[in-house]
């Protein structure tokens, strides 16, 4: 059983780390006053910075989810270690011996898992290297050498060579003192007939290190045509391992990420050595999967999310490129930076393109030219003929609902007026509403599109169509845009119904959920009906306002409707007149929006429409335009 570390020992540890070197192993600090620095947390996802360390104190803290401690806290639990283990980690940086209480100290035994698996992945990197040199490893040479990579560049990367045999690997290692459980759990060695033997066997080594610098695993390129094997193989997924939450090249390329504020996305590890030997030290690659969520959060903390960040992906052009951009591009808004990619000509990679035309052909073309957003537009309306209106609308269809999902709604309409002129469609706006319906109807329940969605405005409360709009799934929409004539004049509206019920009652209750854009007040108003209606409040009393709360169906919506409920109103004078314009506002708003999307339809369909259908169309779009007149001279008199 291991000892426990000497308290002395631990405080040595503590005061020989300063906390502010270890934090930037993870993400960029900067300068946040007092002498403390500031970055973006990693232990939840913001925009903002609200993580703060304090190198005088030693100490963390993060304003946004309220974690904090020490150095040691820190590593802890970004790392998921024990207590023992961080100190064992720190006091290896610090050259510190540990000394332990309790009986002697055998490191084989008592080490800490994560520790011991970093050990055998850095005692086998220095074995591959040193491989690397013996008559054996010729063909490995031969292969870097063909791609431009020098001796000088393989011991920049840590390059290396497995040798061809069954457990050359497992008894170097098993020499150094690990165990064959060690061996197999680090996935350095598999199980074989008689015992472990080697995972990686004749093949080129690249090592991969996480943010710290720790290596983890391996990637191993085929070199032999008997080699039954995959092309690539990578460490399979261990303790220390997921291939998901590493970037090859990330302990090379961070600080230059952090202080340019650009990160490269190449597709392999020569792509990555191409780049940084032609000058681009922010290249990094993913390993053996595809780049995704995690991968984000790894390049938001060294980019800190300013508003110069760029993040260039190089993907091939050909129809798994294509695939790949797309896949990006679902998760592009999670990014603060702005995405790109760049293709180089002949869909030649990097690595090609230093050999064909030179380190500066790399260069030039990883600077930013194509939004990530364009070329994946472009990509899903080449499948169509837009030389027709079925090909037009089918275009707008299908890339409507990938621009659909973009949560900012200014960056959302942009995109939509841009996607406008990659289908060849007039109307702008004709999109945009396109693009708003789509995101909303995938904010309802389940993303369901079923059902007559449609119709006009309804003037009832307990319509089947508005039970469709739930509101916990409505309550997860974008953040509120205040900004928004729209959401300001539907937060008025819904601040009256729960503050003066009688300034809009009964006008109110006959108002549908789908007459508010923004789903949280779409939640909001749902709660409201739920509850009885505004006429429930009317004389005011507590118990109407206890009734929506007792509605609600989460914390999110009930916190919302006691912000609205204390919330001041914009207007100076609160009056029938002015809760008259508020009414009158949301309803001329939904109006518009249903002629719109009449119109719409019907330009969509041009002479493919029934006859019967364009005559019931037009109808309908006269009878809305007059209520919208008299909407427009009568005011709430119309209602």
């Amino acid at each position: 059983m291991a000892g426990r570390i000497n308290d002395d020992d631990v405080k040595a540890v503590r005061d020989a780390v300063p906390i502010d070197a270890v934090v930037s192993e993870y993400l960029q600090l900067r300068n946040a006053g007092g002498g403390n620095l500031k970055g973006l947390c990693p232990f939840h996802d913001e925009k903002s910075p609200s993580f703060q360390v304090s190198p005088s104190k030693g100490l963390f803290h993060c304003f946004g989810c309220q974690e904090g401690g020490d150095t040691i806290a820190f590593v802890q639990k970004i790392d998921h270690l024990t207590f023992a283990e961080v100190v064992e980690r720190l006091a290896a940086k610090a050259g510190i011996t540990l000394r332990y209480e309790e009986g002697g100290y055998n490191p084989s035994h008592q080490r800490g898992e994560r520790i011991r698996l970093v050990e055998a992945h850095k005692a086998a990197a220095q074995f591959y290297v040193e491989q690397l040199d013996g008559p054996e490893a010729e063909i490995g040479r031969k292969f870097l050498a063909e791609r431009g990579f020098d001796q000088a560049a393989a011991e920049h990367f840590g390059v290396g060579y497995s040798p061809a045999g069954w457990d050359h690997l497992t008894r170097y290692l098993r020499g150094k003192g690990f165990s064959d459980k060690e061996l197999i759990t680090s996935g350095l060695s598999q199980d074989g007939r008689r015992g472990p033997i080697d995972r990686f066997r004749g093949r080129l080594m690249w090592p991969i290190s996480d943010t710290s610098g720790d290596i983890v695993g391996f990637g191993a390129r085929k070199l032999r045509d008997d080699d039954n094997g995959p092309k690539y193989l990578n460490t399979p997924e261990t303790p220390i391992y997921k291939k998901s939450q590493v970037l090859y090249g990330i302990d090379l390329a961070k600080k230059d990420i952090a202080k340019s504020s650009r990160a490269v996305v190449v597709e392999g590890y020569t792509d990555v050595m191409a780049c940084h030997l032609a000058g681009i030290t922010t290249a990094i690659a993913t390993c053996g999967t595809a780049f995704g969520g995690d991968h984000i959060k790894i390049l938001r903390r060294l980019l800190m999310d300013n508003g110069s960040a760029r993040v260039i992906f190089t993907f091939d052009g050909d129809a798994a490129g294509q695939k790949a951009a797309l896949r990006a591009f679902e998760d592009d808004q999670k990014f603060a930076a702005e995405t790109y990619i760049a293709i180089a000509p002949d869909n030649m990679d990097p690595c090609d393109l230093r050999l064909a035309k030179g380190d500066e052909a790399v260069r030039d073309l990883v600077e930013p030219r194509t939004p990530l957003f364009e070329f994946a537009l472009r990509q899903i309306v080449a499948r169509y003929d837009l030389e027709t209106p079925a090909g037009r609308a089918a275009a707008l269809d299908e890339a409507a609902q990938v621009v659909a999902k973009i949560k900012t709604g200014s960056v959302q309409r942009e995109v939509a007026v841009q996607l406008a002129g990659f289908v060849g469609i007039l109307d702008q706006e004709y999109v945009v509403h396109r693009v708003n319906q789509l995101a909303q109807w995938a904010r309802g329940r389940g993303g369901d599109r079923g059902g007559d969605r449609g119709s006009a405005p309804s003037g009832g409360r307990g319509g089947s169509r508005h039970q469709e709009i739930q509101a916990p799934a409505a309550s997860s929409g974008p953040a509120l845009n205040l900004r928004s004539p729209a959401h300001r004049t539907e937060r008025e509206l819904l601040k009256l119904a729960l503050q003066k019920p009688a300034l809009v009652s009964p006008a109110f209750d006959a108002y549908g959920i789908d007459e508010f854009t923004a789903p949280p007040y779409a939640a909001v108003r749902q709660c409201i009906a739920e509850a009885g209606g505004a006429e429930l409040g009317v004389p005011e009393t507590r118990e109407y306002l206890v009734q929506v709360l007792d509605a609600t169906p989460n914390d999110t919506v009930r916190k919302l409707v006691t912000e609205l409920a204390v919330e001041v109103f914009r207007g100076k004078s609160i009056d029938e007149t002015y809760a008259g314009e508020q009414l009158v506002h949301v309803r001329l708003r939904a109006v518009d929006r249903r002629i719109n999307e009449v119109q719409g339809s019907l330009t969509r369909l041009g002479s493919n429409v029934a006859p019967d259908h364009l005559a019931a169309a037009q109808n309908e779009v006269w009878v809305l335009q007059q209520y919208a007149q008299s909407l427009r001279n009568n005011g709430a008199a119309a209602l």
